[in-house]
């Protein structure tokens, strides 16, 4: 008979411990991290461009509509593939292209929903011009800072390949 009240009342605290909070039982609940969406370089010209007059630096720009299907995505872990083009070296400051440096927006015929900005998650990266890489982190909308670019992934990582 007391075998069957321990194991009844054993079987009462395991029942219990199962359903108290990982945080009150000193363990450390488990997240799930979101797979990243896979983005493509069709994907971010969801967007439409009205100019703008920037009466700060007295120039008209190209001002971002972003349609529906890629601010879905806005503050969503994500994955991209291109072609790294050094701005600043020194500052870690890199943009990834749809197309290579001869071709890209800057250089080349592109429009500006073609690069994206890098924001790295540690500083010190390097990279050459044109090396073709595949960079993770959280995509980001940018309409209203001229000094940036359109789209930004921040906390970028690049995937091993």
């Amino acid at each position: 008979m007391k075998k069957t009240s321990c194991f009844i009342a054993l079987l009462g605290l395991l029942t219990f411990a199962s359903f108290t909070p990982a945080r009150e039982r000193g363990e450390r609940p488990v997240t799930t991290v979101a797979e990243p969406v896979k983005l493509s370089w069709e994907i971010l010209r969801d967007v439409t461009f009205k100019k703008k007059w920037y009466p700060e630096e007295s120039v008209y720009m190209l001002y971002p509509t972003f349609g529906a299907g890629i601010q879905k995505l806005s503050g969503k872990p994500v994955e991209l593939t291109g072609y790294v083009l050094p701005v600043d070296i020194e500052s870690n400051t890199y943009v990834l292209s749809a197309f290579p440096y001869s071709a890209c927006f800057f250089c080349g015929g592109a429009g500006p929903e073609s690069v994206v900005s890098l924001k790295f998650k540690k500083p010190g990266m390097k990279f050459k011009t044109d090396e073709r890489r595949t960079f993770r982190g959280t995509l980001k909308l940018n309409a209203d800072n001229i000094y940036e670019l359109n789209y930004i992934i921040a906390d970028a990582e690049m995937v091993a390949q």
